[in-house]
């Protein structure tokens, strides 16, 4: 079941958006790493260009396991329906209290860039509240044009 708590003071995973969101606006690429969701910098080490994006997945109370998952386009489609493309990967866009806007990343079409550059921008978005979302796993750093 969902944490319904009305004081959202401590809300440990809107804290760790924020700080994901502030690294992302001032982003800067770092060698050194300790691969955390919260560390302080966001870090491209081996690669030529600055990281401006931690990719995430989000986990809701009541999905099993299952990565929370949404339409790559803005069109009125339902994950599950054919022929509809979606992704359970996300950059954080903003966080206001326990809800958080993300947009939606797809897999890099250019199979050619997809170790640099694993995912590209799409202009899907959503705002989910964040005392339903129970787990965000990060992924590696990296630079996503379009932002």
């Amino acid at each position: 079941m969902c944490n319904n708590k009305e004081n959202n003071e401590n809300c440990c995973i809107a804290e760790i958006l924020t700080v994901i969101n502030i690294l992302q606006e001032n982003a800067e690429c770092s060698d050194a790493c300790l691969d955390t969701c919260d560390r302080g910098f966001l870090g491209c080490s081996g690669q030529s260009v600055g990281c401006n994006t931690r990719p995430i997945m989000l986990y809701t109370c009541c999905g099993n396991g299952t990565p929370w998952s949404m339409p790559t386009t803005k069109d009125n489609v339902v994950c599950g329906d054919t022929g509809t493309t979606c992704s359970n990967v996300f950059r954080v866009e903003k966080v206001d209290g326990c809800c958080a806007t993300f947009r939606v990343l797809a897999p890099n079409p250019d199979t050619t860039a997809v170790a640099t550059r694993p995912y590209v921008a799409t202009n899907s978005f959503f705002t989910m509240n964040l005392n339903c979302c129970c787990v965000i796993k990060c992924l590696q750093d990296t630079f996503v044009e379009c932002i």
